[in-house]
């Protein structure tokens, strides 16, 4: 259990500039959706390109998703760049944060339970101090994954892969430089 535990990181959550929702499930897409309408941010932003597997882009997904639930679309912003990592979503999350017009000081991040040790990682490291980052997973019921993730085939492969990727994640964007960086670099996929 603790092995799980681990990767989970919950926060709670108070009123935000914006609410980030990382490329993946419509679920993400939903829970923010339920998070916005709570008044806990101000705008949802949605990152991710052309997806393979969903065929379609993320970001505008996410966009025409929250307005057909009632979302104006003034308070939506997406950036449909590719991305193939959840360190060039941060990326991607800064250089709105930079270009807007508004001052950004907190956001609240939205994506998988077993996702948000590396997610909190990633920005933390993208974002240092200057923004307020919050945590806040999909709950389970809501995904197809499992808290008691040694019973379900989905989910202990889920876990499996976010400590591999948060071992990776560790040595490409801190632990690496030159020729090593170039070719962890060249591991990332989708």
């Amino acid at each position: 259990m603790l092995i799980a535990n681990f990767l989970i990181v919950e926060d709670t959550l108070y009123p935000a500039d914006v609410i980030h929702v990382i490329a993946g499930e419509e679920y993400r897409t939903n829970y923010a959706i339920h998070v916005y309408e709570q008044g806990l941010g101000k705008r949802l932003f949605f990152t991710g390109g052309w997806c393979k597997t969903h065929q379609y882009n993320h970001g505008m997904h996410g966009k025409e998703i929250a307005i057909g639930q009632g979302v104006s679309p003034e308070a939506i912003a997406f950036d449909d760049s590719e991305v193939t990592s959840t360190y060039m979503e941060a990326e991607k999350l800064k250089e709105w944060v930079e270009r807007n017009p508004y001052p950004i000081r907190s956001v609240i991040i939205i994506s998988d339970p077993f996702h948000m040790r590396r997610v909190r990682w990633a920005y933390r490291k993208v974002f240092g101090d200057r923004i307020q980052l919050q945590m806040a997973p999909v709950p389970f019921e809501l995904t197809p994954y499992q808290r008691t993730w040694w019973k379900d085939r989905e989910s202990r492969q889920n876990v499996r892969e976010e400590y591999s990727k948060l071992i990776y994640y560790v040595f490409r964007y801190q632990y690496s430089w030159g020729g090593v960086k170039d070719w962890l670099a060249s591991l990332d996929t989708e």
